[in-house]
């Protein structure tokens, strides 16, 4: 009888494990699909107003690998870091009133996505796109689009 109670426990234990489903590979991320390099414009009403060019902009996970996404100009722009909500089903993100890393402002992500091979790089080749608006506390009436393409690795499509 005890026998049977232990390989109906080991048995149950088996399909437990079985059952749990991994959502990501070993070594990936949940952000795997949206964290990225990008090469990005940072414009309002549809002019590059600071003269800023095109310039480095990093996505990528949060520590606790879930539902949230870092946003990071690291500094070229407006210096802001945030964190923001991302469904990685549809590739989209945005927060309300997220703390700014760099400096003491909150900042508001809307219309924030990812598009797979939609984008082209400076040499033509095939890449992902990503595209937000952002709004500064300390600059509430303005609202910021920041788009552009993911970065391919290769030299000719660096700027």
């Amino acid at each position: 009888m005890m026998k049977k109670i232990n390989i109906l426990l080991l048995l149950a234990m088996i399909i437990i494990t079985a059952s749990c489903k991994k959502d990501v590979k070993p070594g990936e991320t949940a952000a795997v699909n949206a964290a990225n390099g990008w090469w990005v414009t940072f414009t309002l009403d549809g002019a590059d107003v600071y003269g800023l060019g095109t310039f480095f902009l990093n996505t990528y996970n949060t520590s606790a690998n879930d539902d949230s996404l870092w946003v990071d100009d690291l500094g070229n722009s407006w210096q802001f870091k945030v964190k923001t909500k991302i469904d990685y089903s549809n590739l989209t993100f945005s927060t309300a009133n997220s703390q700014n890393q760099y400096y003491n402002i909150t900042v508001n992500v809307t219309d924030g996505k990812i598009l797979k091979n939609a984008g082209r790089s400076k040499s033509g080749n095939p890449t992902d796109s990503i595209y937000f608006k952002a709004n500064f506390s300390d600059d509430p009436t303005s609202i910021y689009v920041i788009s552009g393409t993911a970065r391919t690795g290769l030299i000719e499509d660096d700027y």
